[in-house]
């Protein structure tokens, strides 16, 4: 089964499944050069859940010598899910008892809680180890994996624990180093995790890589975006377009693992194998794909209708733009006295909401909010939601609200200036908006506004947001000409789509 420094184990298709019991096997094999349990060993003792791993040593005449001895051991709160034995000669080995001692650890095991398998014992939310690998700057690596720890948590699952591995490039396979990997399944026993969550995209084969030697459940940081806005999407327009992100993304990487769903061709003529589940699969999600891109057209068809309404009655919209959880929907609030949906946590809000606001010495213009960007938005949701985001197309201003009190505060703006900019939004003036002032750091405060022509509110105090009204409205009345006439208009709300 194996050479003298290897040893692959085959696959295990008859042992016991419950979570309560152990597999029902021993794994016993030889050890050539006297050395004790590898670390190897011990994670194949922990995931495939062995009544005992027992290594024996072999000396260079074939003979038997110490034997190594390691079981799983209940409870959760031990640093490490096994127990080492101490090393025994051949002929002190307890044969006689060994079978009442697993029948012991057994009873231990439903007296304190199932056996370790990597998944939660008990219903609830699930529980994900992050990774991340660092190829360049670590600090930047670090933020990321923050982001996405801020992400995991937004989606309603619990971290257990973050790990950053530095590589000098990402492994081909495994993503992590192969030594990493198997540490990540014993730390997944350890804390009932049954999630990995990479901080970066995943080929399907690395997907499938990691899958097959963790038996754990993988995502990579587009799968998680792509969980949380369809989690978070509520109007039918933003249903469609994040199941379009979805079926877009999932396409190319689907795949089976064996070719038992595959059916023969009927009828005369019909010599081999016909249409497999894999093909039927990619099929129909090419199908459900064509019929979203049309009603995603419907919309965008409609949405143009509408601006156009709002060009004939002279009403500017101005859009709140901004990075997730900045205070965008917060600041609408405050403005219009609406209540639209606010939490601390990205992505609380995908569906735009537009409110009317009357500025003083202007005339009444309406306000939106819409979806928050991100770093490394997944292009195929920009591609959905471009159909959404067209409304800010004939927008004469932006409102790009930032979070001051953020350590990447300007890394955002960075974020944002180039998202807008793939949507083609960059030629529209914007106003920058530093938002929480409140908790912000005054100076650090001070010199971002000077730096980009901002102004520092707390969305939070309606009656702190009078500069930003005045700013706002000499934007406005800036580029008059460009909204040919706007101000003062008679408006017939009744008319007019919000």
């Amino acid at each position: 089964m194996g050479e003298a420094k290897q040893l692959l184990l085959p696959e295990q298709k008859h042992i016991r499944s419950s979570a309560e019991r152990l597999s029902g096997l021993r794994y016993i094999h030889t050890h050539l050069d006297g050395e004790p349990l590898s670390k190897e060993d011990l994670t194949d003792l922990a995931l495939l859940r062995f009544d005992c791993i027992l290594a024996v040593e072999v000396d260079s005449q074939g003979l038997a010598q110490r034997v190594h001895i390691a079981n799983l051991v209940p409870g959760g709160d031990t640093e490490q899910p096994w127990r080492l034995w101490d090393p025994l000669p051949v002929s002190a080995f307890p044969t006689r008892d060994f079978s009442e001692t697993i029948r012991n650890l057994e009873k231990e095991f439903a007296r304190s809680g199932p056996v370790p398998l990597g998944k939660p014992s008990e219903p609830g939310p699930e529980r994900v180890l992050l990774v991340g690998v660092a190829t360049g700057i670590l600090s930047e690596a670090e933020e990321s994996l923050h982001e996405l720890e801020a992400l995991a948590e937004s989606s309603g699952v619990i971290v257990v624990d973050s790990v950053l591995q530095r590589r000098p490039s990402v492994h081909p396979q495994f993503v992590v180093g192969l030594g990493k990997i198997k540490e990540l399944v014993i730390q997944a026993l350890q804390t009932g995790a049954g999630m990995i969550i990479f901080d970066r995209n995943l080929t399907a084969a690395q997907v499938r890589s990691v899958s097959d030697l963790t038996d754990l459940k993988i995502l990579d940081r587009t799968q998680l975006i792509l969980h949380i806005f369809a989690q978070r999407a509520r109007t039918r327009d933003g249903k469609i377009q994040v199941e379009l992100a979805q079926l877009r993304y999932r396409l190319p990487r689907l795949m089976h693992r064996t070719t038992g769903l595959s059916r023969l061709a009927g009828g005369i003529g019909g010599l081999g194998p016909g249409e497999t589940k894999l093909e039927i699969d990619r099929r129909r999600a090419r199908e459900r794909i064509h019929r979203l891109e049309k009603e995603v057209e419907r919309l965008r068809k409609e949405r143009s209708v509408q601006r156009a309404l709002r060009t004939r009655n002279r009403l500017p919209l101005v859009c709140i733009v901004g990075y997730t959880n900045a205070g965008k929907s917060t600041l609408l609030n405050s403005l219009t006295r609406s209540r639209v949906y606010t939490a601390h946590r990205m992505f609380a809000t995908l569906d735009l909401s537009t409110r009317r606001l009357h500025l003083p010495g202007y005339g009444e213009i309406l306000v939106t909010d819409t979806v928050g960007f991100i770093r490394d938005l997944p292009p195929d949701l920009i591609a959905a939601f471009r159909a959404t985001l067209e409304e800010l197309q004939e927008a004469p201003l932006l409102l790009h609200v930032i979070d001051g009190s953020s350590r990447s505060c300007e890394k955002q703006i960075a974020a944002v200036d180039s998202l807008l900019g793939e949507l083609g939004l960059h030629h529209i003036p914007r106003l920058n908006v530093f938002n929480k002032s409140d908790i912000a750091d005054p100076l650090e405060l001070a010199n971002l506004c000077r730096r980009y022509d901002g102004l520092p509110v707390c969305a939070l105090d309606p009656s702190a947001l009078k500069p930003l009204i005045q700013r706002v409205t000499s934007s406005l009345l800036a580029g008059s000409e460009r909204l040919q006439g706007g101000r003062g208009a008679h408006l017939d709300w009744k008319a007019v789509p919000l």
